[in-house]
């Protein structure tokens, strides 16, 4: 077996990423007194999971559908290069599947506790998760390939990723908590809009339309732009609303990485932005502990 191959196929840079939301909803469930260490491991756990597993579907996908080939502009995919098997990535999936349902469900147990309830609907969505994770690149028709891409991301890395994670620690729904999660939203459609500027000639060749495809390339920065300045403004305006203490700004000290992020993708072409990627997925994890840790101090 090819290990560092399968490691590279995992994705790990995406990571942070996946952990920025439910991190949110740790924080947010900290600044209520709700705080659970089980909680919050089994949610990371399950979280990157996830992750793994749509990043090693996207690389079946992305290939049996041609959007992966050798002239794309981003790192060659496992299954595209030959280095991993379409039917070895195949088990893989299942496996990924069989691992995120097993986690997934003694998340809801350790939480719920018999509350059977609550544990078949977050069940649902689990199941819900998985197949949104599968089904963006595989499939006859997967979803990524008609732009829908960002709508998900914005569901289950924003909205799903943050109250869902608040609801696992609280067991209640807390409005105020919708202003962090379309922040962190948002932030994570700018990774995927990084992702697909990046790829936006592969694409289109292949029939894939994303945002940047649909568009083009200079609207897709100032989209990019967009992403960035609503993030930011859903976080100022849940302190303007919830404001105790200057120290609740201290996420602004985060502005100057968006900026810089911003900037070189509105002026740096499409064959430059793939460390772009790791740097937004990192920014949006620092925002996410400048933000939780403001709250926290106030």
């Amino acid at each position: 077996m090819n290990v560092s191959a399968w490691i590279t196929a995992f994705r790990l840079r995406t990571l942070p990423l996946a952990l920025s939301s439910v991190t949110m909803g740790g924080f947010l469930a900290a600044e209520r007194g709700k705080f659970d260490t089980a909680v919050f491991g089994l949610c990371c756990l399950t979280t990157i999971l996830l992750q793994v597993l749509s990043n090693l579907a996207n690389d079946y996908g992305d290939t049996v559908h041609g959007a992966d080939h050798a002239g794309r502009s981003g790192p060659s995919r496992a299954v595209q290069s030959g280095l991993i098997s379409a039917n070895a990535m195949q088990k893989a999936i299942y496996l990924f599947v069989l691992m995120s349902l097993i986690s997934g469900m003694t998340l809801l147990f350790v939480a719920f506790g018999s509350n059977l309830r609550l544990i078949a609907t977050f069940f649902g969505l689990g199941l819900l998760c998985i197949a949104a994770a599968i089904l963006y690149t595989v499939g006859r028709k997967p979803y990524g390939y008609a732009g829908l891409g960002d709508l998900s991301v914005l569901i289950f890395f924003g909205g799903m990723g943050v109250t869902g994670s608040l609801y696992l620690f609280t067991q209640s729904l807390a409005s105020g908590s919708l202003l962090p999660a379309l922040a962190c939203g948002l932030f994570s459609v700018g990774v995927l809009n990084i992702n697909n500027m990046r790829d936006i000639d592969s694409d289109r060749q292949a029939g894939k339309f994303s945002i940047p495809v649909r568009i083009g390339k200079e609207k897709a920065g100032w989209y990019h732009w967009f992403l960035l300045a609503g993030g930011l403004a859903a976080a100022i305006l849940y302190v303007v609303m919830n404001y105790r203490s200057p120290v609740q700004w201290l996420f602004l000290l985060s502005l100057p990485v968006f900026v810089a992020i911003g900037t070189a993708v509105n002026r740096k072409p499409s064959e430059e932005l793939d460390p772009y990627l790791k740097r937004m997925a990192l920014g949006t994890l620092l925002f996410v502990v400048l933000f939780g840790v403001g709250q926290l101090m106030a």
